[in-house]
């Protein structure tokens, strides 16, 4: 399955309404610490945004409300996978993308036949404490050969030119967060990243 490489993530669908317009094709929404009402209408807008725009969707953790709401796209973390019940996601017929870090993420991932499997970060990151030290692109070209087949994304401190380097190194997508919330210019920035990516 071929993913498009320009993967931004946001925290919210307001951003939605300004990345999808431009062209952005594959998206996540990040929600964290929402009252479920919130949750729940904040998620169905981001759907219902994506489907507007034909765009593919990808729900951070929430499996549940994935699931209730019918997206088709689900990333857990590590820890998210403890408590998710991976044959109901399955049986709702929603692809999985996996978080990894390390050979042992890498082997419970594989294990799943996910959709994606992400490798991060990459470089270092402001996004969130982490207790990896970024991966290098020496471990992008190690995880590509590692993962036949299943798209690589690559996301911690990626910028438009890194992502460059990622590709070359055998990423097949290249994931940002506050690279385009930071940026004083939001919307030039996803261009550039479009442009990069295409």
């Amino acid at each position: 399955m071929k993913l498009p490489r320009f993967y931004p993530i946001f925290d919210n669908a307001a951003w939605l309404r300004r990345a999808l317009p431009l062209g952005v094709k594959l998206v996540q929404i990040r929600i964290k610490d929402q009252a479920p009402a919130r949750l729940l209408g904040e998620l169905a807008l981001a759907r219902e945004l994506c489907r507007e725009h034909g765009a593919t969707l990808v729900v951070n953790d929430h499996w549940r409300e994935a699931i209730q709401l019918g997206c088709d796209f689900i990333h857990l973390g590590q820890e998210d996978l403890d408590t998710a019940d991976l044959p109901a996601i399955r049986r709702a017929g929603i692809r999985l993308g996996v978080s990894t870090h390390d050979h042992a993420e890498l082997d419970r991932a594989l294990a799943l036949r996910p959709d994606y499997i992400a490798l991060g970060p990459v470089w270092p990151t402001i996004l969130k404490q982490m207790k990896w030290d970024q991966q290098g692109l020496e471990r992008v070209t190690e995880w590509r050969k590692l993962t036949g087949s299943i798209p690589l994304v690559a996301i911690g401190g990626v910028t438009p030119e890194r992502a460059t380097e990622a590709f070359a190194a055998g990423a097949d997508v290249a994931s940002a967060v506050t690279d385009i919330t930071l940026n004083a210019d939001p919307e030039g920035r996803i261009r550039e990243w479009l442009r990069v990516a295409a």
